[in-house]
């Protein structure tokens, strides 16, 4: 049986659902940042707050996601996660705003538990702008 030649990407959140074919992928996991080819071996992961993309041809495009799991086969990965925004759908100006927000949060906040959101809202916050200053530099 030969090998698959592209990889069906599809990734799945509580808001909306992509889906792309692609050549590889590669997405920040729990114990790193692994990647993915066609013809991959079966892999259940943890997936970490970060930036994953994906290569169809020549292009990279990129993502922000939160924490999820992806399910990887031969021939495609599935992705599930909390939040996934593509970079070109993110606003640096919002996200600039966001942190500011959350920074503010967290120096404000007298409970273990409210401080705990307020940084991973900084740190989701930070991931966009990640995902959005890679877009923009090509890598």
């Amino acid at each position: 049986m030969a090998l698959p030649t592209k990889l069906q990407l599809n990734i799945v959140t509580p808001d909306q659902s992509l889906s792309y074919e692609v050549d590889e992928v590669a997405m920040p996991g729990q114990e790193g940042d692994f990647g993915v080819l066609p013809g991959h071996t079966p892999l259940f992961a943890g997936l970490r707050t970060g930036t994953m993309w994906y290569r169809q041809g020549g292009e990279k495009h990129f993502l922000a996601v939160s924490v999820g799991f992806a399910e990887v086969l031969p021939d495609r990965v599935t992705v599930l996660a909390q939040v996934a925004e593509r970079a070109e759908d993110l606003d640096e100006a919002r996200a600039q705003a966001g942190m500011a927000r959350a920074e503010e949060m967290m120096g404000a906040m007298p409970h273990e538990m409210d401080f705990e959101r307020a940084r991973l809202a900084l740190l989701r916050t930070l991931q966009q702008l990640q995902a959005e200053v890679r877009r923009g530099a090509g890598h």
